[in-house]
């Protein structure tokens, strides 16, 4: 009895559940943490500008333990190959993005945490778990990694609009599976004799 053939070859250019979950999940919180750094930056002082700043904080510690837990997902998990009709400098450029996102993924929490440490506000997870300062309070250092913290913010929702961009772009001008590997349902089922 010959074993059945697979259904489709559309499982293996698609990442894996995990993957897309933690993907979609970090992807979520990013967005809604910047969101309420917008929105709380221009409040006046107030309890609930005090509480929103706390909400922020904790997001940023969580989306820094979830992107660790990301990449070290990425790291044990190939991903799928990238269409063999992308051109060799959309896929440098496609690297070059990841490298990135994940930088700035670090790096923005990072810089709210010391610039939190350096304002003399320390950081309780969930008003449970005080982390520890990691610089002593100075004034003008904390007005500088405000800034720091500002402008990789800002670096990094530029870059997610350009890799939203990109992805759309795959999807409905090259009409290739890159937007696909991340949500599955829009994959193609290749019918008989498609050789596309």
């Amino acid at each position: 009895m010959n074993p059945m053939p697979p259904i489709s070859p559309v499982p293996s250019t698609c990442y894996g559940g995990v993957a897309i979950g933690l993907h979609w999940l970090v992807a979520l919180a990013i967005v809604s943490s910047f969101s309420v750094g917008l929105y709380m930056a221009d409040l006046p002082l107030s309890p609930m500008k005090l509480k929103l700043y706390s909400w922020h904080k904790w997001a940023g510690v969580t989306i820094f333990l979830f992107v660790l837990v990301r990449l070290g997902w990425r790291l044990l998990h190939r991903p799928p190959e990238l269409p063999a009709a992308m051109p060799a400098w959309q896929r440098r450029v496609a690297e070059a993005t990841h490298v990135l996102l994940y930088l700035l993924m670090f790096a923005v929490p990072i810089t709210g945490w010391l610039m939190s440490s350096a304002k003399g506000f320390q950081t309780v997870y969930f008003g449970v778990l005080p982390l520890p300062d990691l610089l002593v309070k100075d004034a003008d250092l904390g007005d500088l990694l405000q800034q720091v913290h500002k402008l990789l913010n800002f670096s990094m929702a530029a870059l997610v609009v350009a890799h939203l961009g990109a992805a759309l772009k795959h999807h409905f001008i090259d009409r290739d599976d890159v937007l696909a590997r991340m949500l599955p349902f829009l994959a193609k089922t290749p019918t008989p004799g498609d050789t596309r």
